[in-house]
């Protein structure tokens, strides 16, 4: 297996100078990836801050394509992550913003297909952790996992409707909030626990009137 640079990742551990480069990137290329639902066709990836300046030094290319393909961090075939992508028919473009962004370790990944896109930016916080700050222009603040997303109308008794269904099956909300454009239009719940969601919760929220979509995270 080769390597572009000592600082690439090696092995099944992603290292390098710093690991919001590499196993951060790694995730929130997961995240992205976990809320499309499937494999896009193409990504652009627009860079920001150091992300922009050193990411191919870094591997951060390397790490985000990883993550947009489904692998994990210590995922062995993360080195050949861009080639793969080729092979896969996943066009990835890649864009170093010159705008100054509130952190430095800043992308904004724009995933499609021929139905659908999603935009999703997130921040690599340091030690391989992340935050997702907007998704589809909707902003809030997702760290940690597990944690799942809960697309709906805007209508009186949807969050109560969702938190019942958490109580029946003794699950704790670590954090919870509500993000919405306009009153009465589309929002989105983003809600993490403290255990692991079940399918049969998470099916039960998707049967809610007004829920239009559930999407467990992975990261």
């Amino acid at each position: 297996m080769k390597y572009r640079s000592a600082f690439d990742i090696i092995g099944p551990v992603m290292v390098g100078p710093s690991s919001s480069h590499t196993a951060g990137a790694v995730r929130i290329g997961r995240v992205a990836r976990s809320l499309f639902e499937k494999q896009p066709k193409k990504v652009d990836i627009h860079l920001y801050g150091s992300f922009a300046t050193t990411y191919k030094g870094h591997g951060t290319d390397l790490a985000l394509v990883a993550g947009l393909l489904d692998f994990d961090t210590f995922n062995e075939r993360i080195p050949d992550s861009l080639k793969i992508a080729n092979e896969v028919n996943m066009e990835v473009v890649f864009h170093e913003e010159g705008a100054i962004p509130e952190h430095p370790n800043t992308v904004k990944l724009v995933l499609a297909s021929d139905e659908q896109t999603l935009e999703v930016i997130g921040v690599s916080i340091g030690g391989g952790a992340i935050e997702i700050k907007e998704i589809n222009s909707f902003k809030l603040k997702l760290s940690g996992d597990p944690a799942f997303l809960v697309m709906h109308q805007d209508k009186f008794g949807v969050v109560s409707c969702v938190t019942s269904i958490l109580s029946k099956y003794k699950i704790n909300i670590g954090h919870m909030e509500v993000s919405r454009k306009e009153k009465g239009d589309m929002a989105i719940m983003v809600i993490q626990v403290d255990q692991k969601i079940e399918d049969a919760v998470l099916n039960e929220i998707k049967e809610l009137s007004n829920v239009r979509g559930v999407i467990r995270m992975v990261a």
